[in-house]
């Protein structure tokens, strides 16, 4: 699949702490090849139609939206405050 970021996505991303920019640009190249991968763990977000979230690790998380074969990149922060506003 394609991959492609929202501009909030890329603020966000920016702001991270370089070793988790780096975990999530190894997620985020897993997630374009199988959404299925193990340590992602994708799952939908209950309550908000159509996104998705995937674990960077155990703190942060990446939300995303599948649109034809193209997955939009819409978030990426600490697990409660990602999951707050998807």
């Amino acid at each position: 699949m394609k991959i492609r970021a929202y501009a909030k996505f890329k603020n966000f991303y920016r702001g991270l702490p370089e070793f988790v920019r780096s975990k999530a640009l190894r997620q985020i190249r897993r997630l374009a090849k199988d959404m299925r991968y193990p340590s992602l763990r994708v799952k939908k977000i209950q309550g908000a139609l159509g996104i998705w979230e995937a674990r960077v690790d155990r703190q942060y998380r990446m939300t995303f939206e599948i649109i034809g074969d193209t997955i939009y990149l819409r978030v990426i922060g600490n697990h409660d405050d990602t999951l707050k506003n998807p």
